[in-house]
C-alpha cells in the first residue's frame, strides 16, 4: 500500500508542470492467501506517487523529501493477489477468487518523529467490499539516510469483503469439506508492521517492510483460517528509483 500528502503551495513564480514517482522491484514473501497456513515468495513491483507540480498548485512532498507537518490527505492503493483453487488441495470445492485493487484515500498526520493515519478503500475485481486501516508509526532517523518506521496496524472490513475471503456459501459447502460459514464485516485483524529504507542516493533507495497481523473475529473464526493460520506475516525487499517528468 502506498500514501501520499496533499500540500498546495502558492510561489510568486509559475512553477514549470512536473511528475515525480518512483518505481520499485524487489521479492515479497507472504501468505498465499488471506488465511493459509503456508508462504510463498514472488516478485513485487511497486509505484509510489511523489509529487505533481502544474502551475501554482503543488501536490506531495516528493520522493526522499521529508514529510511537512500536519494534516494532510493522500491516496491509497493496495493489490490483494488471487486465490487459484486448483493450487490449493485444501480448498477443494471453494471458489476462485481473482486479484483485486484496493483504491482510495486516506487521512495522515505527521510530526517528526510520529505520524497517525487512517485510510479507506474500496475494492474492484476480485472482490468489491469496502476495507480500511488505521494505523501509527514511531519514525526514526539514524541519519540523513536511514528511515525507520514502526506501529501498529487494524484492519477492518465490511460483509462483502469478509464473505469473499472467509466466508463458505451453502453451494461451496455441499462440495467442500466446510460447513456454511457468514462471515460477518468488523475488525478483522490487528498487527505490527516495521520498515526502514536506505537513501542510496537522490534517485536509489533500498526498501524493506516487515509485517504480521493476527486475523481476529469472524476472520478468525473462518472455517479456511481454522485449517490454516490465523498469523499472517509478510516480508519484502527490493529497489525503488524516482522518476520525474516535466511537461
Amino acid at each position: 500500500m502506498a500514501s501520499s500528502s496533499l500540500v498546495f503551495a502558492m510561489p510568486l513564480a509559475a512553477q514549470e508542470r512536473s511528475f515525480n514517482f518512483a518505481i520499485g522491484v524487489g521479492a515479497v514473501t507472504k501468505r498465499a492467501y488471506p488465511g493459509v497456513d503456508g508462504y510463498e515468495t514472488s516478485a513485487d513491483l511497486k509505484f509510489t506517487f511523489g509529487n505533481l507540480t502544474w502551475g501554482k498548485v503543488n501536490i506531495g512532498d516528493g520522493i526522499g523529501n521529508v514529510p511537512e507537518n500536519g494534516l494532510s490527505l493522500g491516496g491509497a492503493l493496495r493489490i490483494v493477489g488471487s486465490r487459484d483453487v486448483a493450487d490449493y488441495p485444501e480448498l477443494a470445492g471453494l471458489d476462485d477468487i481473482d486479484t483485486a485493487v484496493e483504491l482510495g484515500f486516506g487521512l495522515t498526520y505527521q510530526q517528526t518523529n510520529w505520524r497517525a493515519f487512517g485510510e479507506i478503500r474500496q475494492g474492484f475485481g476480485g472482490h468489491e467490499g469496502v476495507v480500511g486501516t488505521l494505523g501509527a508509526d514511531v519514525i526514526f532517523h539514524p541519519n540523513d539516510r536511514w528511515t525507520v518506521t514502526a506501529g501498529p496496524r487494524l484492519s477492518v472490513g465490511d460483509s462483502e469483503y469478509a464473505g469473499t475471503y472467509f466466508g463458505i456459501t451453502g453451494a461451496e459447502a455441499a462440495r467442500s469439506n466446510f460447513n456454511a460459514f457468514d462471515a460477518g464485516g468488523g475488525v478483522l485483524g490487528a498487527g505490527l508492521e516495521v520498515s526502514a529504507t536506505y537513501r542510496i542516493d537522490n534517485y536509489w533507495s533500498f526498501e524493506s517492510l516487515l509485517s504480521y497481523e493476527k486475523l481476529m473475529n469472524d476472520a478468525a473464526d473462518s472455517p479456511i483460517t481454522q485449517v490454516g493460520s490465523e498469523n499472517q506475516l509478510s516480508l519484502s525487499i527490493g529497489l525503488s528509483r524516482a522518476f520525474t517528468l516535466n511537461f
